[in-house]
């Protein structure tokens, strides 16, 4: 019975010692770290990048139905210019 005792004991301040070890420590350390830097650099969350992506995504539609518009009511006056390559279509 008191070998059990102190089995459970032992048993116990090793289970402590483990979950407050070193590794825990350096884990808190270095994700500390880590979001000290990331808080320094201008990022954004991946939540924001998708909403900004989305926004593009229709921006770049609206464009191209309005270049397609206007080259229409170019061709219907007479005096359609020739297409220019658009720079940010390469994106």
């Amino acid at each position: 019975m008191l070998a059990q005792r102190l089995f459970d004991e032992v048993s116990g301040k090793l289970a402590e010692v483990m979950a407050a070890g070193p590794g825990r420590d350096i884990e808190k350390n270095a994700r500390a770290v880590l979001s000290a830097a990331f808080a320094k650099l201008d990022l954004v969350t991946r939540e924001e990048f998708e909403v900004q992506q989305a926004v593009l995504a229709r921006t770049r539609e609206a464009l191209a139905a309005l270049e397609a518009r206007v080259q229409a009511l170019e061709a219907r006056r007479g005096d359609a210019a020739p297409a220019q390559d658009n720079p940010q279509d390469d994106f």
